[in-house]
C-alpha cells in the first residue's frame, strides 16, 4: 500500500463532535485536513502535524481530503476504559475500544442471551446518502418509534466523518449509533454485524435499525469489485437473526453511467447472487410500469416487491431541515434515487410489529 505523507503547521481549527476540521499550512499552502481526536488526539492552532494527503494527490471525491495522522512533540495515554478489543487491528493506527459483547461491558450477560431480532425491520443499503431519507419515511408513518443506525466499515471507518448523522441525532431521527466491524466511533461498538444487530435490538431497544456504510463507496466498474455488495451479506444476517430483511434500492435516472440507471447494477448482483433469502423491496409506485425497472425487476423475482405511493411525500424531501445529496445531486436533480430511500423507510413503518 502506497501512501503520500507530508508535514505541516496548523493555523485554524473548527471544532466538530467527533472530528476537526483544519486549515493546515503546507509547503507554504493553505489547505483543508481532517482530524480524528479518537486517533491522535486534539489539535490545537501552532501544532504540527503529520499528514496522509493521498486522497487529494489521486484527486477522490469523498476522502478527498488531507487526515491527521500525528500531531507532532504530543504524548497520548489510554482513556481509562475497560475495553480490550482492538479496532484498525495490526497498524499503527490500532485502538482498544469496550465492545458491547465483551466480558466488561455491562451488557455483557445480555449479549450472551440473546439472539433473535424478534421480527424487527432492518433496512440496508449501499450509499451512506441513503441514511436521511430511510429515516424521514420511516418517521412518516412511525414517529415515535425508535431508529438505531449501524454503520458498517465498507467505506468510511470513523464515523466521525459523517455530518449527516451528527443532524441526524441533533433533530432526533437517529436515536443511537453502532459502529462495527472496523468502523469505529458509534455510541456502541461490535465485533461484527450479528452482535450489532441484537445490540441494537436488545440494547438499544431499536424499532428499526438501518444498515449502510459511511460516506465513500469502493467501486471499480466490475460487477465484483465493490463494497456495494455488502448488502447481500447483511440482509442475509439479518434473516438469519429473524429480522424482516428490507433492501434499499439505489435508484437513479439522473446518473450519466449506464451500469448505474434504473436499479444500480451493484444492487441487482447484491440481490441476485448474494442474499440467500427473501427480502422486501419497495419502490416509487410512479416507477411500476417504467419498462426498464420493469425488465430489471425481472431479475429479483425472489424477493417481495412493494410498490409505495411516495407522490404525497415528495414536500417532506424537498423541504427537508437539512440539505439531502447523493453524488453531488440534489433532490430536484435526481429524485428517484431519495424516492427510492424513502419508500424503503416508509415499508418499514408499515412493517414494525404490534
Amino acid at each position: 500500500m502506497d501512501c503520500q505523507v507530508k508535514c505541516g503547521k496548523v493555523v485554524k481549527v473548527t471544532d466538530f463532535t467527533k472530528r476537526q476540521e483544519l486549515l493546515v499550512e503546507i509547503n507554504g499552502r493553505l489547505e483543508k485536513a481532517i482530524n480524528f481526536p479518537q486517533l491522535t488526539g486534539k489539535c490545537q492552532v501552532k501544532d504540527e502535524v503529520v499528514v496522509n494527503t493521498t486522497a487529494v494527490a489521486l484527486d477522490l471525491g469523498t476522502g478527498g481530503t488531507h487526515f491527521v495522522m500525528a500531531v507532532v512533540g504530543k504524548n497520548r495515554e489510554l482513556e481509562a476504559t475497560d475495553g480490550h478489543i482492538m479496532k484498525l487491528r495490526y497498524t499503527p493506527n490500532q485502538g482498544r475500544v469496550l465492545s458491547v459483547e465483551e466480558e466488561a461491558s455491562p451488557d455483557h450477560q445480555l449479549m450472551k442471551e440473546v439472539d433473535s431480532l424478534n421480527r424487527i425491520p432492518v433496512v440496508v443499503g449501499t450509499l451512506h446518502s441513503m441514511l436521511a431519507p430511510v429515516c424521514l419515511g420511516f418517521k412518516e408513518l412511525a414517529s415515535e418509534k425508535k431508529i438505531v443506525y449501524l454503520m458498517s466499515d465498507g467505506a468510511a471507518l470513523p464515523l466521525g466523518l459523517s455530518k449527516q448523522v451528527e443532524v441526524l441525532k441533533e433533530v432526533g431521527l437517529i436515536e443511537q449509533t453502532i459502529t462495527f466491524n472496523h468502523a469505529f466511533g458509534g455510541d456502541l461498538e461490535a465485533v461484527n454485524v450479528f452482535s450489532a444487530l441484537l445490540a441494537a435490538k436488545h440494547v438499544c431497544q431499536a424499532d428499526l435499525a438501518v444498515i449502510l456504510m459511511g460516506p465513500g463507496v469502493v467501486g471499480t466498474n466490475t460487477k465484483w469489485g465493490t463494497s456495494a455488495l455488502e448488502q447481500g451479506i447483511f440482509l442475509n444476517a439479518v434473516d438469519s437473526l429473524a429480522g424482516q430483511p428490507i433492501g434499499t434500492l439505489r435508484v437513479s435516472f439522473a446518473d450519466p453511467r449506464n451500469r448505474h440507471q434504473g436499479i444500480s447494477h451493484h444492487c441487482l448482483t447484491a440481490l441476485q447472487h448474494v442474499v440467500k433469502c427473501k427480502c422486501h423491496l419497495a419502490l416509487p409506485f410512479s416507477l411500476k410500469t417504467h419498462p426498464l425497472i420493469s425488465d430489471q425487476l425481472s431479475k429479483l423475482h425472489q424477493h417481495q416487491i412493494h410498490w409505495v405511493d411516495t407522490e404525497p411525500y415528495i414536500s417532506v424531501l424537498e423541504n427537508s431541515p437539512f440539505e439531502l445529496r447523493s453524488m453531488g445531486r440534489t433532490v430536484a436533480e435526481d429524485p428517484y434515487f431519495f424516492q427510492a430511500a424513502f419508500a424503503a423507510g416508509m415499508l418499514a413503518g408499515q412493517l414494525v410489529p404490534e
